[in-house]
């Protein structure tokens, strides 16, 4: 459980990692950096109007990501008790065909190349149903960094509104950030006031 919660934690820090960044000229041009003089890029308490975002914190402390992760892993153990359960059946069977092989119970050679065919069937069959398990796992994994990315993505344009920020970094893609820069806790907060109020 705790390497499918490191997996989704890192999936979802990769999916959205990119959709930070926040810029405040409306027309979509990127902000001059040769001609413009140095000064107009610091605030009038000489910082930068930027600030970063800790991926990693803010999905430990987010709810939504938190019911989104434990939903994918009841999920997982749900297709993975499904998969047991038949996985164990099909070695039962396994087991009864060749104790009933070595005491040459079957009554005809058909009779044993029939259970054959039917123990090969149902062996097929359920790597056919792992493979699908599998491949719906991954499926609901994708909608739910999807989703998490649009909840997030949506939050911080509403959020640097009144904020005005130029840029709103991801600390996944620095390599250091002065920590007085870091808004995650503000955003967590706002966030998971924002999805009870859904809620």
């Amino acid at each position: 459980m705790k390497t499918a919660t490191r997996f989704m934690h890192s999936a979802m820090a990769l999916a959205i990692a990119m959709l930070f960044i926040q810029c405040k000229n409306n027309t979509g041009q990127t902000a001059q950096t040769t001609e413009t003089p140095a000064k107009s890029n610091v605030t009038s308490s000489n910082r930068l109007p930027i600030a970063y975002v800790n991926l990693d914190s803010l999905l430990v402390k987010y709810d939504y990501a938190k019911e989104l992760n434990e939903k994918l892993i009841r999920r997982q153990e749900n297709a993975r008790a499904s998969f047991n359960e038949k996985a164990r059946e099909l070695d039962k069977e396994g087991a009864e065909f060749q104790r009933k092989y070595q005491n040459n119970a079957f009554l005809s050679q058909e009779r044993l190349e029939q259970e054959q065919q039917r123990l090969l069937k149902k062996q097929q069959d359920l790597q056919t149903l792992g493979q699908r398990l599998e491949s719906e796992n991954m499926q609901e994994q994708v909608k739910m960094q999807m989703q998490m990315a649009d909840s997030i993505n949506n939050f911080i344009k509403e959020y640097n509104k009144n904020k005005k920020y130029e840029v709103i970094l991801n600390n996944t893609s620095t390599l250091y950030i002065d920590p007085s820069y870091d808004i995650t806790n503000e955003v967590v907060d706002m966030l998971n006031k924002r999805y009870h109020a859904k809620k």
